[in-house]
C-alpha cells in the first residue's frame, strides 16, 4: 500500500519530450515521404497530451521544431509547416475539451506568417485554459536561447538596470523563453537516440532520463505510462544522501 500511495502521489509537475523518429518509421512503413512519418507524429502527441492531463501533468513541453530543422530539404520544411496549421485547427477541440493551454518556445517570429497567426488564435482561444500548459519549441535552439540571456543580462548590466552582483541563478532563469514555466522534472526521447539534441540544456540540469526505443509514431499511453512509472520508481536526491531525503 505504500509503496502504491507513493507513486500515484509522485507524478512529475513537468514532462519534456524529444519526440524522435517520425521520419524514420515513414521509411520503415513504405511511405514515399518522411512528412507521413510527421503526420501520424501528430496523432501520436495528441494521445500522449491527453494522457498526460489525465495523469495529472501540469506542463508538457515538446520538441517540435528546432532552428537546426531550417537545414533541411525545403520541401520537407514546407510540409511540416502546413501540416503544423492544420493540427492546429484540427486539434484545437481536444486542447479545450481536456483543458490545455497552448504556449510556444523558441523564435517563432522565423515561422511563416500563417503558422504565427495560427498559433496565436490557438493560444488566445487556450488561454484560459488550466488543467495542463502544452509548450511546443518550435525554431527552437537551447543553446542560442542562453546566449540571448546572457546578451539581455549584459545590456541591462551595461545600462546600470542590473549590477553584477545580480546575476545569480533565479535572475537568469528569468531571462529564459521558460522564464514562467518549472525546470522539467523528467525528460523523454524516443526513438532510441541518447542524444538531448541542444534541448533546454539549462532547464534539465536535474531532471530524471528516459529514452525509448520506440521511434514517435510507435510512442502510445502504454508506452507514456513506462516512463512515468520508470520515474516514480526513481529517488530524486538534488545532491543530498538517501538518508536525507528520508
Amino acid at each position: 500500500m505504500m509503496a502504491k500511495e507513493r507513486k500515484e502521489n509522485n507524478t512529475p509537475k513537468h514532462i519534456a519530450i524529444i519526440m524522435d523518429g517520425n521520419g524514420r518509421w515513414a521509411k520503415k512503413q513504405g511511405f514515399l515521404t518522411r512528412l507521413k512519418g510527421h503526420e501520424y507524429g501528430v496523432s501520436a502527441l495528441k494521445e500522449i497530451a491527453t494522457a498526460a492531463a489525465e495523469s495529472g501533468v501540469e506542463y508538457l513541453t515538446v520538441y517540435a521544431f528546432s532552428t537546426e530543422n531550417w537545414n533541411r530539404p525545403k520541401a520537407e520544411i514546407n510540409g511540416l509547416m502546413r501540416l503544423l496549421v492544420s493540427s492546429l485547427e484540427k486539434e484545437i477541440e481536444t486542447l479545450q475539451n481536456n483543458s490545455i493551454r497552448l504556449n510556444t518556445i523558441g523564435r517563432t517570429e522565423n515561422l511563416p506568417k500563417d503558422c504565427q497567426r495560427g498559433l496565436d488564435s490557438v493560444m488566445s482561444q487556450t488561454a484560459d485554459n488550466h488543467r495542463m500548459m502544452l509548450t511546443l519549441a518550435l525554431s527552437y535552439s537551447s543553446k542560442e536561447e542562453i546566449l540571448s540571456a546572457t546578451k539581455d543580462i549584459a545590456t541591462k548590466v551595461a545600462s546600470g538596470e542590473m549590477k553584477v552582483e545580480d546575476i545569480n541563478e533565479e535572475s537568469f532563469t528569468s531571462h529564459l523563453y521558460t522564464h514562467n514555466i518549472p525546470d522539467p522534472d523528467l525528460l523523454i526521447r524516443t526513438s532510441g537516440e541518447y542524444r538531448i539534441s541542444n534541448y533546454l540544456l539549462w532547464q534539465i540540469a536535474y531532471a530524471e532520463l528516459y529514452f525509448s526505443d520506440k521511434l514517435w509514431p510507435e510512442f502510445d499511453k502504454a508506452e507514456f505510462n513506462k516512463a512515468l512509472t520508470s520515474y516514480q520508481d526513481r529517488e530524486r536526491r538534488f545532491g543530498k544522501t538517501s538518508e536525507q531525503m528520508k
